[in-house]
């Protein structure tokens, strides 16, 4: 199995980027699919946000009210952080576990880690990291245009984030999404067949 962490700025389309990997035939473990779970009603994060910013981001039925709970989460690094401490751990927890359970197989999985730091490589044990990158000038236009983000959110969304220059340092692999679908397609397909050679090189090593 070769684990493979793919992270990118918000607006990037890292999203995009592994939808087109596990049509080639990736296993994906998405971060985000993660964190849906440990905010659900039971989930290890769910009473843990409600204690530290309020019953208002609570939805009718029950569930966290994702974009109320952005709300609040995002207006200054205490609060970042607060929710990145109740969270990371959760989500990290469950992402190690469904990783482990892929340990034996030849996959090729991909991590998708919106956050992804240097510790992840030890902490997830990842083989590879891929940052899919473009400038901040379009990613703040997709989310825009593309998400329906308002512009004070989205910069501040965008300015919470890693540096683009320090994510790009911790990339064995940098895939330029800063031209349209086409243009994607071509760049994950070079991406695809360097994910093999190294998956096969993984192979040997094993």
């Amino acid at each position: 199995m070769l684990a493979v962490g793919l992270t990118g700025g918000i607006g990037s389309g890292k999203s995009a980027v592994a939808d087109l990997l596990v049509e080639r035939g990736a296993v994906l473990i998405d971060a985000d699919q993660v964190a849906r779970h440990v905010v659900a009603p039971g989930g290890p994060a769910y009473q843990p946000l409600i204690d530290r910013f309020g019953p208002g981001i609570v939805a009718p039925d029950g569930t966290i009210d994702r974009q109320a709970l952005a709300a609040v989460a995002f207006v200054d690094d205490e609060s970042r952080l607060a929710l990145n401490a109740i969270t990371h751990p959760a989500i990290g927890i469950a992402m190690i576990e469904a990783r482990d359970a892929l340990a034996d197989t030849d996959d090729i999985v991909i991590l998708a880690i919106p956050l992804l730091t240097a510790a992840h490589r030890d902490t997830v044990r990842l083989h590879k990291v891929v940052v899919v990158d473009c400038p901040t000038d379009i990613a703040l236009e997709r989310l825009l245009s593309q998400r329906g983000f308002d512009r004070a959110d989205a910069e501040a969304r965008i300015r919470a984030q890693i540096p683009r220059e320090e994510r790009i340092k911790e990339a064995d692999y940098v895939l330029d999404n800063s031209g349209d679908r086409a243009a994607l397609g071509a760049e994950v397909a070079q991406l695809w067949a360097w994910l093999v050679a190294a998956a096969a090189e993984q192979r040997a090593l094993a």
